[in-house]
Parts: structure tokens; sequence; C-alpha cells
């Protein structure tokens, strides 16, 4: 199913996400004290917790982050990582698999600050436009998934390389024909019975 162009990063994802649980209704994280997350759902058990996707009420501020880079973060950025707390989900894109990353919970947030922080500087000094991650492609595969900040394009590039290729000419559109695709791919999937598979 193909959302107009004009639908938002937040109802394309909000799209994403129920269709996401409702092939996988159950999620499985290793439980971790010191790194709880307000999507969890369950108490642990053998060492893992049930969570699923978990709205967000209040986006994240980026002031300090846009003051800090002298930049204005796009909005599709912003919408992306505001609208959920939740553990990485799983997707089939139509040039192949993608895992989308997001935000567990505060801490995660000033993680992705920094990240983001060392990320401009870095291509500040190669003379490259600055772009948000957001998602990794396949499992053995260097190639990552970005929003261009001042277009809002979604492109494909490589660390520390120029972008390879526009994917698609926004986040909405391109989060809209994603499908989702089983927990079990994501690099560090937990098994079934125990901890995780690798």
């Amino acid at each position: 199913m193909t959302r107009s162009r004009t639908s938002t990063v937040h109802d394309a994802l909000d799209d994403f996400v129920t269709r996401y649980l409702e092939a996988y209704p159950e999620l499985f994280e290793v439980f971790d004290e010191e790194w709880r997350s307000p999507c969890e759902i369950s108490p642990p058990s053998r060492g893992r917790v049930q969570w699923r996707p978990s709205p967000r009420k209040r986006a994240n501020d980026f002031t300090g982050l846009e003051r800090a880079l002298a930049i204005e973060i796009h909005p599709d950025i912003k919408a992306y990582f505001g609208s959920f707390w939740s553990g990485d989900l799983e997707a089939e894109a139509d040039d192949g698999h993608v895992s989308l990353l997001f935000l567990w919970n505060a801490d995660d947030v000033d993680r992705l600050v920094e990240n983001l922080i060392g990320h401009a500087l870095q291509k500040r000094r190669r003379r490259q436009p600055f772009n948000v991650f957001f998602a990794c492609t396949e499992k053995d595969s260097e190639l990552i998934l970005a929003v261009d900040n001042d277009t809002g394009e979604v492109i494909l590039e490589a660390p520390d390389k120029p972008p390879l290729r526009t994917v698609a000419d926004d986040l909405a559109t391109f989060l809209s024909t994603l499908r989702p695709a089983s927990p079990t791919q994501h690099p560090n999937a937990l098994s079934p019975d125990r901890g995780r598979l690798n």
C-alpha cells in the first residue's frame, strides 16, 4: 500500500508500525536493568523483556544541537525520531533489506545527539552536505540510509563517503513503500527460547 507524497513522516511511520505489529505482535529484547525503555510491556523473564513501539508524548528538542551546529535539522528527521520509543524494526524495501533505527529511551536521545555532532563535524571536514542516518541495510553491508538535511531526500551512502544515489524524494514516501520483515533478520536478533542468535 502506498501513500500520497503529501503524507507526513508521522503518518507513514504510524502506518508501518501498525502493519508491523499485525505481522509480528510479539517482540523481545535482552533485558538490561540499566537500559530500560517506555516501550517495555512485560516484566523481564529468562533474561529478556517483551516490548512494542510506544508513541512519544513529546518529540526530541533539537534546539541545542541546532545551535551547536548552526544549522536547522530537517523536520522529517525530527518527526521520525520523535514519533516512537522503539527497538529497531526490520523491513523489506524495493532494493533489499532495511533495519530501521529508533530510540529506546531518553539516554538514547543523548547518544543520538552526540553521534550527530560527530557526524556533522566529519561531514564539514570532508566538505560534504550534512545528513542524518536512520537505517542500516543488509546485515554484512556498510551501506546506510540517511535523510539529506537540505533537501529531505532519502539517500544511500557508505560511511565517510559522498552519497551513492537518491532512494526516494522524501522520507514519508520511502516509509510508505516498506514491507514488514521478521525481527529474526536483525543482526542481533533474539532466538525464541533464549538470548541473541549471534
